[in-house]
């Protein structure tokens, strides 16, 4: 049994300090060099996080069970003894800097999984960690100060859905700087202005596309081994576009994220994307801009409809085992009934659009209608089924236009269906049952107010929209237009005709 003096670098005596030599033996585990580390600096603390780290190897001992002869590990080893948890500084998708602790001895896969729990994002799998491009830094740049959000005192936790204080995690709930960061996580950022696009790196080619995607990190490996140092900074960016249960309620950062690095994706031209897919997005971030300018965004939920949900869900739960015929009857006896004159049109060939009023009536998942209001006690002249179907809006509030579009899937093909409403209050309330009938959801369902709601708001914001011609003049010239589309596109079109584009495609949503 070989027996010699390890010399070992503490990290938390400071860069200055020697190393701390102990005398050890060929069969003394790794556990054992630690405990007589800590009891040679005499330092009383939690040293939990500590692990040794072989600096010639490139490797983590992380198996204080082995001992130092099955290791490999000689008199002129060098081993520092340092936390495992480290900062790092972060560059999230929208473009804000975090500065929060990160595990340095774990695979970046799961150092990924400890940084998403803490920034309340779930499926990690889908996320990974890259190098940044390198800048060379302008002299008019060196005065600028970076904000830098920092959430290295926020305590580290194992549960991988935590629990929701005011609309947050708890842990971003103790102080009003973690909340500030939360609220900077989950709420879109104002439009980006022209500067500060022309900025940012753009790849100018098809190679430089391919060395930015170079930069990912090996998702085996750690960090240290890929010579990632403490504040070091790294890029946090969706890598696998493979989405899984996306729940509004839960993913409020994760949407949010996922939107930004699409917005900031389109306007660099880091994806490829045609013309028009290009001014559909363009129009999506015109409606999120004009909704986050008219309604204040809260952080805060109502907890009595939390707790109305949860006992609906206990309550969906008892019920299950019970006879269908039970079910069945309480269903009939609960869910709502939509009864109403609208006007249906069936396009076919060679035939000009005439609508036709009827009396219909909404149950279930399905519509029919009759010749009028009496002959409702009859049988329908059609019933249709609208499970699986695909609802599409026709609108038009100066004009008056409330139609609502119905592709219903049959043997043949899908058979086109035109729905015409008389105003408003009516189109929110039938196309919210088309909505959800679509989805398989009766007009029971808890979602068909909230649903009817987000309607009305839409069309609230398309009546402002449709004002007189001076004032959108001049609310379009107001508007960034170098945030809805890349320099490219922007240069090809006048802002006029981007706007030009953008309505054209806003009427779908």
């Amino acid at each position: 049994m070989a027996a010699w003096d390890l010399s070992v670098t503490v990290e938390d005596l400071g860069p200055d300090a020697p190393p701390v030599t102990i005398s050890v033996a060929s069969d003394l585990h790794v556990g054992g060099v630690i405990v007589k580390l800590v009891e040679k600096t005499q330092i009383k603390r939690d040293w939990s996080d500590h692990a040794l780290w072989w600096d010639q190897k490139k490797m983590w001992l992380l198996r204080t069970a082995w001992t130092l002869e099955k290791y490999g590990i000689h008199a002129d080893a060098r081993l520092i003894f340092m936390p495992q948890h480290r900062p790092l500084k972060l560059d999230l998708p929208n473009g804000k800097t975090v500065r929060l602790r990160a595990c340095f001895s774990d695979p970046v896969f799961q150092t990924v999984m400890g940084i998403c729990r803490q920034l309340n994002i779930r499926h990690p799998e889908e996320l990974s960690l890259l190098r940044p491009v390198e800048e060379k830094k302008k002299k008019k740049d060196k005065d600028l100060t970076e904000e830098i959000y920092d959430l290295t005192e926020v305590p580290l936790s194992s549960v991988s859905r935590p629990c929701l204080y005011n609309g947050m995690p708890a842990h971003f709930a103790e102080s009003e700087k973690t909340e500030a960061v939360y609220k900077m996580l989950s709420i879109t950022q104002t439009p980006p202005a022209p500067e500060v696009i022309t900025k940012q790196y753009r790849p100018a080619s098809v190679v430089d596309k391919a060395h930015i995607n170079g930069r990912w990190l090996d998702s085996s490996r750690c960090l240290m081994q890929q010579n990632i140092q403490e504040n070091d900074r790294l890029w946090l960016r969706f890598k696998y576009y493979t989405f899984y249960e996306i729940d509004p309620k839960y993913d409020v950062v994760r949407l949010t994220q996922l939107y930004e690095q699409a917005r900031w994706a389109i306007l660099l031209e880091d994806i490829d994307c045609t013309e028009e897919e290009m001014m559909l997005f363009g129009a999506l971030q015109y409606h999120i801009s004009k909704v986050s300018q008219s309604e204040p965004q809260t952080l805060s939920t109502n907890t009595a409809m939390d707790d109305l949900e949860s006992a609906l869900l206990s309550l969906e739960v008892k019920m299950e085992g019970e006879s269908s015929s039970a079910t069945e009857l309480l269903e009939t006896m609960t869910a709502p009934e939509l009864n109403d004159y609208l006007k249906i049109f069936r396009p076919k060939r060679l035939t000009l659009k005439g609508y036709k009023q009827y009396w219909f009536k909404f149950q279930d998942t399905s519509i029919a209608y009759f010749k009028s209001k009496e002959e409702s006690i009859g049988e329908p002249i059609q019933q249709i089924n609208l499970k699986g179907c695909e609802v599409a809006p026709d609108v038009n509030v100066a004009a008056q236009k409330f139609l609502i579009r119905l592709l219903i899937p049959a043997p043949e093909g899908m058979n086109e269906v035109f729905l015409r409403c008389e105003n408003e209050r009516q189109y929110a309330q039938w196309m919210a049952g088309c909505r959800l009938a679509s989805k398989g959801k009766s007009l029971a369902d808890s979602s068909f107010q909230s649903e009817i709601q987000s309607i009305r708001s839409f069309l609230a914001m398309q009546r402002i929209n449709s004002g007189s011609s001076s004032n959108a003049a001049s609310s379009d010239e107001s508007i960034n237009t170098h945030s809805l589309v890349s320099p490219r596109y922007h240069k090809k079109y006048k802002t006029k005709q981007v706007f030009g584009h953008k309505n054209k495609l806003v009427r779908w949503f």
